[in-house]
């Protein structure tokens, strides 16, 4: 992963390849943080961006959303998307991770339903299950959601922790 810096223009050199985070720092980012930026091509050519909580599968980001969302018209049209997954307040504490992904969106009740669930779980603290009225509240509105799976086709990561204060 590290290696040696690379010269860039004007005597500069690269230090890109110490930051970078391995597939086990990877998978503690996303699986530590809860808000990834998503961000699809809008129907003008703009990005659209928003942030979403998120669930990590097996190396991808899945989100559900409302149905008739525009980034779900978006990633209709162009199912091409970046997920940005990011953490820190100072340049030396930044660390994150930007995937360039295909959206899948997922329509089937049964899956969308155990997905607001696994995502319920995930962000309500204190909670190994959804039960009762909380299920209920789910089961009514997953008839109006997707499911979106990203499956990773590039990443970028960075820790610039790595870099021990020096820039």
């Amino acid at each position: 992963m590290g290696g040696s810096p690379r010269r860039l223009a004007f005597g500069t050199v690269s230090r890109r390849g110490q930051i970078v985070l391995n597939d086990a720092e990877l998978r503690e980012l996303l699986e530590r943080e809860r808000v990834a930026i998503v961000s699809s091509i809008g129907p003008r050519g703009w990005p659209h961006s928003m942030p979403l909580w998120y669930v990590p599968r097996d190396g991808e980001v899945w989100i559900w959303t409302y149905a008739k969302s525009q980034k779900v018209r978006n990633l209709e049209r162009d199912p091409r998307a970046t997920v940005l997954v990011e953490t820190g307040h100072e340049y030396g504490e930044l660390r994150g991770a930007m995937i360039e992904a295909e959206a899948e969106i997922v329509r089937d009740f049964d899956t969308v339903l155990g997905f607001a669930e696994e995502l319920t779980v995930r962000y309500a603290e204190g909670i190994s299950s959804v039960e009762g009225d909380a299920k209920a509240a789910l089961e009514a509105q997953a008839p109006k959601r997707v499911v979106i799976r990203f499956r990773p086709v590039r990443t970028a990561s960075w820790d610039h922790r790595k870099l021990g204060g020096g820039y």
